[in-house]
């Protein structure tokens, strides 16, 4: 008989015998037997995130994110459940943040106009397909429903020390199977499909990873023999309890011969004609948000010049140039290749790119650049050396406060005495950023007035400044 493939996502077993995917992945639960799934979403914001009414309000990326992936979940269990599988849901503490809806309103005119930013509250709750409507309760005193089966007795009595609450529940008697020990408040359940044999099992909370299920071996982190132990007692517990509650359904799962189009009733042929209408709007629905998340994609090519190196680095230099009113090219012939050749009516120039990992650039790029502009100089179509730009992305892993100085003072004093302007790639990125915000062909032709004129490092002009974005809560169905 073949064995059940299981598959964990937002918490890990000390398990060979267990697939572990991420949060952030995009896989189908159609492969699998039965899931375990965690909702938790605390990497989707960090420090530094803002705040809105005492709650995280993420950016437009992370609210994209979060919700995407949401969503995917959401849409993948109820799947999973419909197609006759065990999903367990482990009920965590309940993370409220705002996202944005995309909405945007505006006051004003030009300098003073003031944007007001829309958003809608959301929680890690929003991926499970059950409107649980969660709310906050932390304990650990909880009992069986009296009407509970007695598998999931079994399952409770082997774990119950381990689990905790951390919300109560809405949920009908015949569907609640673990409840507050006084007040009996509903903290678990198991929704089974009217469809299947699949059943949506909510469970509180377990912390998978307390500190005695983890030692440290050369300097790196390897689960105990008492956490190999529990993970080899718990996969054997979900497989048992698995097998007892498709048992315990009253429905077989139609064969293909039953759904032939002889045995149709009339109101499911109309359905079905509906249904498949549906799902070409959500085909050409899903063909639209692939072609956004291509433009989004595209639009967010520039943000390399703030952590990436080599091509990818070039590529986004060139096109932050371009941004800016230049003409900017990569640079081939015979035995001559420069990163970048670039120029404006303010003038000509060439330019080499750097990125290091955890350091600042340094003066071997200066001797390679001024190479390329002598050998620039002796092609006949060029009447004048070209301005050399050095452009460095240092400590591109670390977070931009983070980083120190990004040129070192070798490479400083070097630009000093061959005309050679230092660019710090992060800083031609918030320059960019802020002429596509403000479309001001002044600050443009400042920024390319900065790179042509500047000896070292170069300092891009203030834009010019707008009232800050307002922050305003829509209603949480808008989500």
């Amino acid at each position: 008989m073949r064995e059940k493939q299981i598959v964990t996502i937002g918490c890990e077993l000390a398990s060979d015998n267990v697939n572990l995917v991420s949060f952030r992945s995009k896989s189908s639960l159609l492969d699998f037997d039965i899931v375990l799934f965690r909702p938790e979403i605390s990497d989707f914001f960090s420090y530094g995130t803002e705040y809105f009414q005492g709650k995280p309000s993420l950016s437009d990326t992370q609210s994209f994110q979060l919700r995407e992936y949401c969503e995917h979940w959401r849409r993948e269990l109820k799947e999973a459940v419909l197609a006759g599988k065990t999903a367990f849901v482990f009920l965590p503490e309940l993370t409220s943040v705002y996202i944005d809806t995309g909405e945007r309103t505006y006051s004003g005119t030009g300098r003073n106009q003031k944007t007001t930013r829309h958003v809608t509250e959301y929680s890690n709750y929003s991926s499970i397909p059950a409107d649980l409507k969660p709310v906050v309760a932390n304990g650990s005193e909880m009992k069986l429903a009296s009407s509970v089966a007695p598998p999931l007795a079994a399952f409770w009595n082997e774990f119950r020390e381990m689990f905790t609450y951390h919300v109560l529940l809405a949920m009908d008697k015949t569907s609640t199977a673990i409840v507050t020990r006084t007040g009996d408040k509903p903290v678990g359940g198991i929704l089974r499909s009217k469809a299947s044999v699949g059943s949506l099992v909510l469970l509180p909370d377990i912390d998978f990873s307390p500190d005695d299920f983890f030692a440290e071996e050369n300097e790196e982190l390897i689960w105990t023999e008492k956490a190999e132990t529990f993970a080899s007692r718990f996969v054997a517990a979900v497989i048992q309890l698995d097998k007892e509650l498709r048992a315990e359904s009253d429905i077989t799962n139609e064969p293909a011969w039953a759904s032939s189009d002889a045995y149709l009733m009339a109101p499911e042929r109309a359905l079905r004609a509906e249904l498949m209408a549906a799902e070409l709007a959500v085909e050409r629905a899903q063909k639209t948000k692939e072609e956004l998340a291509e433009q989004l994609r595209v639009e967010g090519r520039l943000r390399s010049l703030l952590f990436e190196k080599g091509k990818p680095l070039e590529e986004a230099i060139i096109e932050g140039l371009r941004k800016l009113g230049f003409t900017a090219e990569p640079f081939k012939d015979g035995g001559s290749e420069f990163d970048v050749v670039f120029e404006s009516p303010e003038g000509r120039l060439i330019g080499e790119a750097e990125g290091k990992d955890n350091k600042a650039v340094n003066v071997d790029k200066q001797r390679q650049l001024q190479m390329n502009i002598h050998e620039d100089l002796q092609r006949d179509s060029v009447v004048a050396p070209a301005k050399p730009v050095l452009f460095g992305n240092a400590h591109r892993l670390s977070s931009l406060d983070q980083r120190g100085e990004p040129f070192t003072e070798k490479c400083v004093t070097a630009a000093l005495t061959m005309n050679t302007a230092l660019v710090f790639t992060p800083d031609l990125f918030l320059a960019v950023q802020n002429h596509v915000e403000c479309q001001d062909d002044d600050f443009a032709a400042a920024c390319r007035q900065a790179i042509l004129s500047t000896i070292g490092r170069v300092t891009f002009p203030t834009p010019v400044t707008r009232e800050p974005t307002q922050t305003t809560e829509r209603e949480a169905s808008d989500a």
